[in-house]
């Protein structure tokens, strides 16, 4: 890789953590990253650091590796961007990549898809008990099938979407379609002509949105503001029928308070596509609770949509070193 750098000089050098295996890029897409860069993994850089830390310009981070930390920012002098492979940026220190004049990309255009489908996925999962009938269909003990097997319907259930940015609106897109009524709470709200193509109605207080949904979606950030915004309080104004889906960050809610009201009945279930720590630890109580659907940060990995992060984050950086506008360009505070 040395020699392949020292012979072709002229496409930029882009650090990743490593290529293939569990924490490195995608092999299939290292052929599209090779047309634009030349790559260099934490493995090769650090066993020839003095070589190439005047060199490398760029920073894609796949699932949160590498690690960005002031250490490694200190021995790239020439850094320009850091591009991260999705829209969730709570893993890397804002403020302190800032501060190194380094500019950084989400990718929130190319999850908003696949993103909004899991999480229509585990709100029908959980209405339907999909997972509890799969379990009777297979298990070797079934010998007649329960004809009192019921779940919920979803048209014309109420659905509150907590976070109507491009996900959350793909969500009450997909919704309509199953005639579910629309409720959202947001920073800001949507554009009448907007909440009407979609027939949402925006509630300025979460706990209205709360009080009235069937089933309540958390597609938010993580930020200081939105850290365990569903706790006891939250969690005790839903209905006892109601199912709380969460497709944002795990730490948006508090789980000892979730366990805690799915044990007495608070609210009726949870299916969760993020938890904290991921993945939770063997013994956690979360897992033991039959009202609970958790899957493995499923969101955005899809084939197609895996390769349109990659193309998103192509563009950003190469706007960054031609000091273009950024597509997506995130910036601290």
């Amino acid at each position: 890789m040395l020699l392949q750098i020292m012979e072709e000089p002229e496409l930029p050098v882009l650090l990743v953590n490593e290529v293939g295996g569990a924490l490195g890029v995608l092999e299939a897409h290292v052929p599209f990253l090779k047309k634009h860069f030349h790559l260099i993994t934490m493995k090769e850089f650090l066993e020839s650091k003095e070589y190439f830390s005047a060199k490398i310009k760029a920073i894609y981070v796949w699932w949160h590796k590498p690690v960005i930390d002031e250490e490694l920012l200190k021995s790239l002098p020439n850094l320009k961007v850091i591009a991260n492979s999705g829209v969730g940026m709570d893993h890397l220190d804002l403020e302190l990549i800032s501060g190194f004049g380094v500019k950084m990309a989400s990718a929130p255009y190319a999850v908003s898809t696949s993103t909004a489908d899991i999480g229509m996925a585990l709100l029908l999962t959980a209405a339907r008990k999909l997972v509890e009938g799969c379990q009777i269909a297979v298990s070797p003990d079934t010998e007649q099938l329960p004809i009192n097997w019921l779940g919920d319907d979803i048209s014309g259930a109420t659905l509150g979407i907590i976070g109507m940015g491009s996900i959350g609106y793909k969500i009450a897109q997909r919704a309509r379609a199953f005639e579910m009524k629309i409720l959202y709470h947001n920073r800001n709200r949507r554009k009448e002509d907007e909440e009407l193509i979609v027939g949402a109605c925006y509630c300025q207080k979460i706990d209205d949105l709360l009080q009235q949904s069937d089933f309540v979606m958390l597609v938010v950030n993580l930020t200081p503001q939105t850290y365990k915004l569903i706790g006891k309080r939250e969690l005790e104004l839903m209905k006892p029928t109601a199912t709380l889906i969460n497709i944002s960050r795990g730490p948006v809610i508090d789980q000892d308070a979730l366990v805690e009201a799915l044990q007495s009945g608070v609210i009726k279930g949870v299916a969760m596509d993020v938890t904290y720590p991921e993945p939770l630890p063997r013994d956690h109580p979360l897992l033991k609770l039959k009202n609970v659907i958790i899957t493995p940060h499923l969101g955005s990995k899809t084939h197609k949509t895996a390769y349109m992060i990659t193309e998103e984050a192509v563009e950003n950086i190469l706007a960054a070193l031609w000091g273009l506008p950024m597509p997506s360009e995130v910036f601290p505070g």
